[in-house]
């Protein structure tokens, strides 16, 4: 059966931001139609749109009273508000009367992108999960991982402090999400701060937004992470990359939970509960003196550990189905599954950019998709160079992974981005790893 298009409605009298939106909406595979005033806008809605881009000032309308109208039409559609006039009152606002988020002008394409993704990940407000199945799907078969599911079930409805600690690649971002899903706040805000790919210069603005003029290039007011937040859970994903100076003014903000934008000089008060994620040994990162004790102890009230796929190797033939299955829709193929052959190759490989890295292979191997069944002649096209595997003599995993990078470089022809991806890891780990093991020097 096809899949249902996602329908978005962008409604503003600025031609460039129609155009920009439709553009970045339309590569994301959504179905796109366009409205100039509030008045076409709402004449549009009478049909459903999962997700809707309002403009707060327009020249017919005021975009408060469309959203009240479209959130009187169609409860479930998403709606985030972009303006380059509205102020933090006006957000807030809007915040309370059903839209999902608050995009000021001038935004990039990756923060569109990124708050669309969070806005149609959020359930609408007639979609509610039953209890115990809130948040996204978390596929697995071993005890392991239902070790951890029985630890997300008793802290999720909790307000405590998560550190989720893991490799690259193991789905510590989605045991966030679901920790989330199932606490009393899933109705709020699941905001993820990025630590790994922000610019050091900029991230305290992010964190906790600013004012205008409080540096060269701050046209406007920004609010920041904590304030978007706001009721709901913040999300610090590898945490371990962020500098002691900024370490030291977020251990305030956990420990009072009020922050002040760049700037100014105001108090806020954030209701937040926080999660944090590392794919580092944070206790070593202690003694390097790289992170500080004191945050460590605030952000470390319940840890979960989640172990690499290779160490539980029982759940790679349930997350196979799961990810085929995701593609074959997606891709409008009819892959039914793997050989014995090639089932017993993938598990006998120890996966270094884990269940991330197994969804890219899965997803390949679904595009050269030409039979029914997926075999060891389809393998070739993954990545992975999966016919050493089981030949002569035993090699260490650390060789194994050595030799695997350096296969995907190659492969690659030495861009280190592209590298990543095909490992289905993030480039600072790719870093990592190239150094530990000598490669490129």
């Amino acid at each position: 059966m096809p899949v249902k298009p996602i329908k978005a409605l962008v409604i503003d009298d600025d031609k460039a931001i129609l155009e920009a939106c439709q553009q970045v909406l339309s590569r994301l595979g959504f179905e796109v139609d366009l409205a100039a005033t509030g008045g076409e806008g709402l004449s549009l809605a009478q049909e459903f749109y999962d997700l809707v881009l309002l403009d707060l000032v327009m020249p017919d309308q005021n975009g408060v009273e469309v959203l009240k109208r479209l959130k009187a039409i169609h409860p479930q559609s998403q709606v985030i508000i972009i303006t380059g006039h509205g102020s933090i009152a006006a957000a807030v606002e809007t915040v309370k009367l059903g839209a999902f988020d608050f995009l000021p002008k001038p935004f990039t394409p990756n923060e569109l992108r990124q708050v669309v993704k969070k806005a149609l990940a959020r359930p609408g407000p007639d979609q509610e999960t039953p209890a115990g199945t809130a948040g996204p799907e978390i596929v697995y078969a071993g005890d392991a991982m239902a070790r951890i599911m029985a630890m997300v079930q008793r802290v999720a409805p909790s307000d405590s402090t998560v550190l989720i600690t893991g490799e690259s690649g193991t789905g510590k971002g989605l045991i966030a999400q679901k920790i989330h899903g199932l606490s009393p706040r899933s109705r709020e805000p699941f905001v993820t701060v990025d630590c790994g790919t922000l610019v050091e210069t900029l991230f305290e603005s992010e964190l906790f937004g600013h004012i205008k003029g409080a540096f060269t290039g701050a046209n406007a007011n920004k609010i920041g992470k904590f304030e978007l937040a706001q009721g709901g859970t913040l999300f610090f994903d590898e945490i371990s990359n962020i500098s002691l100076e900024v370490q030291a003014k977020l251990l305030r903000a956990v420990q009072e939970r009020k922050i002040s934008r760049v700037g100014s000089h105001r108090v806020i008060s954030v209701d937040v509960r926080l999660i944090a994620a590392t794919n580092r040994d944070l206790a070593q990162a202690i003694r390097e003196g790289s992170f500080r004790e004191d945050l460590f102890y605030r952000l470390n009230v319940v840890s979960i550990h989640i172990p690499p796929l290779r160490q539980r190797k029982e759940d790679i033939p349930p997350l196979l189905s799961h990810f085929l299955k995701k593609y074959n829709d997606r891709l409008k193929k009819a892959v039914q599954g793997f050989t014995p052959e090639a089932m017993e190759s993938m598990l006998q490989y120890h996966w270094p950019g884990n269940v991330r890295e197994l969804e890219n292979m899965v997803e390949r191997l679904v595009v050269f998709s030409v039979g029914p069944y997926l075999d060891l002649a389809d393998l070739a096209f993954s990545g992975i160079n999966f016919s050493s595997l089981g030949d002569g003599e035993a090699v260490s995993l650390k060789d194994m992974e050595r030799d695997h990078i350096l296969r995907v470089l190659q492969q690659c022809e030495g861009r280190r981005a592209d590298t990543a991806r095909l490992l289905g890891i993030d480039r600072k780990t790719l870093r990592e790893k190239l150094k530990r093991y000598g490669i490129g020097e």
